[in-house]
């Protein structure tokens, strides 16, 4: 039977040892959502799971393009992503033991592929080395908070849409996101923003026009982030989508804690 956890931490048992900030962020009631299943398909994984009625065995926490899939593997919770039909979303389980439901559910739209987890520690940055990272700007480009204007300006984009896009309005992403561009005549070519909040941080979202890559204002504005996010005793989180993105990540002071499989779906 599927049924959203409530309260979210009756769920934390089943991603006991997850250090993804998304999760903490469904789990101490954030942002996002976690959905249970209180019986595990037959079928779908060997060995007995002895656990009192009502007791959630599975779960998937949801948040953005973003589920994250623990416990006995279901397949009435994935077919339950199967059916809102998102354009994209990207499945990472915490075990193997998902693996096949998930081929068998999604088929030939789940497309394996390789992220990057860093290390979550704070002692890791130079305050030096990011101020001088956040000085680096070319000519012509400036670094500004995200204040109700660019927060719109973000929205109407398509490659800055995600530097806001889980803040439905400008109230929420004024309490909880925390974000910075660079302007270059006075529009918004490149951010670092809060993809999620959980309680103790942010998960980082870092977005640059086509025009404007390879010029250093990714670098700029993350660090001008990192460091806005440790003045207020938030911890900044990095998980790198690709290597060019965990490179950029190291630029930065963090330091990388191993690759994990995740599924793309299309």
């Amino acid at each position: 039977m599927i049924q959203k956890a409530c309260p979210p931490m009756a769920a934390a048992p089943l991603f006991d040892g997850c250090h993804d900030t998304i999760v903490w962020s469904c789990l101490d009631g954030t942002m996002g959502e976690i959905f249970v299943d209180t019986e595990a398909s037959p079928g779908t994984y060997s060995g007995t799971f002895p656990v009192p009625e009502a007791h959630p065995v599975s779960a998937m926490a949801v948040l953005g393009d973003f589920v994250f899939l623990a416990g006995a593997p279901s397949l009435p919770l994935l077919e339950k992503i199967h059916g809102e039909k998102h354009p994209f979303q990207i499945l990472i389980p915490q075990s193997d033991s998902w693996n096949l439901p998930i081929v068998r559910i999604f088929k030939e739209s789940a497309k394996p592929i390789t992220r990057y987890a860093t290390k979550k520690d704070p002692k890791a940055f130079s305050a030096e080395k990011l101020l001088a990272i956040r000085e680096s700007l070319p000519a012509g480009c400036t670094l500004h908070p995200i204040d109700e204007n660019i927060y719109h300006q973000c929205q109407a984009e398509g490659w800055s849409r995600d530097l806001v896009s889980q803040f439905p309005d400008w109230d929420t992403y004024r309490r909880l996101g925390l974000g910075i561009v660079v302007l270059a005549d006075g529009k918004p070519v490149s951010g670092a923003s809060s993809y999620s909040r959980y309680k103790d941080g942010i998960e980082i979202e870092i977005d640059t026009t086509e025009s404007f890559r390879r010029k250093g204002l990714a670098s700029a504005c993350g660090a001008a982030l990192i460091l806005e996010c440790l003045n207020q005793g938030l911890y900044p989180s990095w998980d790198a989508h690709t290597l060019q993105s965990l490179s950029l990540a190291q630029k930065l002071g963090y330091q990388p804690a191993g690759p994990y499989p995740a599924y793309e779906i299309t």
